[in-house]
């Protein structure tokens, strides 16, 4: 996994290029670092409210875009209305559980390969693959209350 830099490194590239450095940003690359979650601007605002109360909203979105801008964050669109950050910059796609939401990066093998067709005059600058299914713990719940109803359907409790 290729994750963002490390909060010293943002700090240090922000500061290159002239961006201003303040605690809010930097809770926000720690919060980002390593994170594997694909939170949404909203979801990172409610971890950084509880660390550094009075984040403002607009903060939070703002480093988000500066950091998809400098190529350090990926924003990607799971078409659920809400647009998560994925600071994993590598080569890889997502797959998104459609009960609970949960994102997870999908690696996909020979996506070099892969050909075309009908696209012939398109120059493509992004290629992203989104599955779609049920994660594990749904299914499990699922299984768990059809279980359940089976059960008082047949008068065992």
């Amino acid at each position: 996994m290729t994750c963002v830099r490390t909060p010293p490194e943002l700090t240090s590239l922000f500061r290159a290029q002239g961006r201003k450095i303040t605690p809010q940003r930097k809770l926000i690359f720690q919060l980002l670092h390593e994170n594997k979650t694909h939170p949404t601007a909203e979801a990172l605002y409610a971890m950084a409210d509880a660390k550094l109360p009075g984040i403002s909203l607009r903060t939070v979105y703002q480093t988000l875009g500066e950091l998809a801008e400098m190529g350090e964050l990926q924003s990607i669109d799971v078409g659920n209305g809400a647009i998560r950050f994925d600071p994993n910059v590598g080569d890889h796609h997502h797959v998104v559980c459609d009960k609970c939401g949960k994102v997870r990066d999908v690696h996909v093998k020979g996506i070099a390969q892969l050909r075309t067709t009908g696209a012939k005059d398109f120059t493509f600058s992004d290629v992203g693959i989104l599955f779609h299914g049920t994660c594990m713990l749904c299914k499990q719940s699922k299984s768990s209350k059809s279980l359940t109803t089976r059960e008082k359907q047949h008068g065992k409790t």
